[in-house]
């Protein structure tokens, strides 16, 4: 795919959050999906009404449209910025005016934003868009959902690496707009030893000790335990979290005042909105739910024309 447009111009129309090297490609690849069928994106106006062959041959080129993009059911909105660069990228000339803001709470009916411009390219441009924002507000209703079922407790939710692939960034950005918070992006940014590397390890100990002989203090460590036993062992090598994998209540409590706030606990497994209440009233820190951002429904948002 080819877009006519640097990752820093791209950059200049998104908030920090989204600002990644994965956000050119993701958009590229979600357009040339619509109007590529060789991979190769052309986004100027002499190629563009030719590669939407329904707007190509119906309307007039010149012929200027006026669209509202509308809730339409309710929920927590995310994806504004990037529904908007997809419109840009498609034709600059387009003008798109968001009318509420990412992480903000609508009802059904909700204009969402107002977009002008030539038909074709607002056309062309129209279901990728909305795409992205009917993803991204899924996550973020869902996760208010998730939020609201942990208040007046100590438990943060936090979203896991259960993302669709490709599309962590926005997943990620969608989780903070519905209020939750990121656990870590990917393997590069923090130490989670899980099952797989203690057994290839031999012990929580030895893997604890690999990675701090190798990268010192650089990373935070997080370890997961699945029993008491493995706890202790963990609380000893004193890391920065510990995660009490598919426990059961009364084990997490115990595990609550064994570690007595000497370290932060997350729970994690199978985690849903009907026992996610029982687990925040067992005093953990962190809770991460997969479902988040592996199932989520998406948000069902359309474009109308108007006079």
């Amino acid at each position: 795919m080819k877009l006519e447009i640097s990752e820093e111009e791209i950059y200049r129309h998104l908030p920090p959050a989204l600002r990644h090297f994965t956000i050119a490609q993701m958009i590229g690849i979600a357009l040339a999906e619509d109007l590529s069928d060789d991979g190769i994106l052309d986004l100027t106006e002499a190629n563009l009404p030719f590669r939407d062959v329904t707007s190509a041959s119906t309307l007039d080129p010149n012929l200027l449209l006026h669209g509202r993009i509308t809730a339409k059911e309710k929920g927590i909105v995310a994806g504004l910025p990037i529904a908007a660069l997809i419109f840009h990228l498609v034709d600059s000339k387009i003008k798109f005016t968001p009318l509420v803001e990412d992480g903000q709470s609508v009802d059904e009916k909700t204009v969402l934003a107002e977009v002008s411009g030539a038909g074709p390219a607002m056309l062309a441009a129209e279901r990728t868009a909305l795409n992205f924002l009917g993803r991204m507000s899924g996550v973020a209703t869902l996760t208010q959902k998730f939020i609201k079922a942990v208040a007046g407790t100590r438990a943060v939710i936090l979203d896991t690496r259960k993302t669709a692939p490709g599309l962590r960034v926005i997943d990620k950005y969608a989780v903070l707009m519905g209020g939750g918070e990121n656990h870590r992006m990917g393997l590069h940014d923090m130490v989670l030893i899980k099952d797989n590397h203690i057994d290839g390890a031999g012990g929580i100990s030895a893997a604890v000790a690999g990675v701090r002989e190798k990268f010192g203090g650089k990373y935070p460590i997080e370890v997961e335990v699945k029993d008491l036993g493995e706890l202790a062992e963990a609380l000893a090598q004193k890391p920065d979290r510990i995660m009490l994998d598919n426990m059961s209540l009364k084990m997490m409590r115990e595990a609550v005042e064994i570690t007595a706030g000497s370290v932060k606990l997350e729970a994690s497994g199978n985690v849903s909105l009907e026992r996610l209440r029982a687990i925040a009233e067992t005093g953990v820190d962190y809770i991460s739910v997969g479902a988040l951002t592996h199932s989520a429904p998406v948000f069902d948002v359309s474009m109308r024309m108007v006079e």
